[in-house]
């Protein structure tokens, strides 16, 4: 949903003439290069950062608090400031939405034993992607030119779609200091933190 926002429903927003915006096209198209520019540079630290406190605090504190920054990015662009466009979408998407961005891709496989791992991923991924990219069409409708209140309206919703991964990531199993071979256990015992640090430590030092 924050991409969908983002780059789908905010370009929309900033550059058709029919919301009064009327941000410059080759302006607004800088908004996706730079925050993924800077999710490129993020993504490896948050990354190493689930594999020291585990993967839901990430997902959890990156879902709700890209959401609540999705009013203020909207905002910006609803008065008509491109600078704080800029730096909101950045922070937004670039950065805090990389705490989710960064780590499903291992938690959500982590949740599925070896012999569903890849059919349990693929399957709920792009029901959750069929799901999202019915965003813009909602978003549209309940928001169309002229509507008032359109960065408290999709904020909302936006806020609504993180506030349910967030719990949904809270709700489930943390995994990673779960061994290999337990993963997609329910009944798995974690590996405790200490043994799990200095294994990491040791497998950090033989890859350098």
């Amino acid at each position: 949903v924050i991409p969908v926002v983002t780059t789908i429903f905010g370009a929309a927003y900033a550059v058709q003439p029919g919301y009064g915006i009327g941000f410059e096209k080759d302006i607004y198209l800088w908004i996706p290069v730079l925050g993924n520019i800077v999710a490129v540079i993020v993504i490896p630290y948050v990354g190493n950062l689930s594999d020291k406190i585990g993967r839901k605090p990430p997902i959890i504190i990156g879902s709700i608090v890209s959401g609540l920054l999705s009013f203020v990015y909207l905002y910006a662009i609803s008065i008509h400031s491109v600078p704080l466009a800029i730096c909101m979408s950045i922070l937004m998407w670039g950065i805090v939405y990389q705490g989710y961005n960064a780590v499903f891709p291992s938690f959500y496989p982590e949740m599925f034993p070896t012999r569903t791992r890849v059919s349990g991923m693929a399957i709920s991924q792009n029901l959750g992607t069929l799901v999202t990219a019915l965003l813009p069409a909602l978003f549209a409708y309940v928001a169309p030119p002229g509507a008032m209140d359109i960065p408290f309206t999709v904020g909302c919703i936006t806020l609504g779609v993180t506030v349910v991964a967030a719990i949904a990531a809270f709700t489930a199993r943390e995994t990673y200091r779960v061994h290999m071979a337990d993963l997609g256990n329910p009944n798995a015992v974690p590996v405790p933190k200490r043994a799990y640090d200095e294994a990491r430590d040791k497998l950090m030092s033989a890859s350098r």
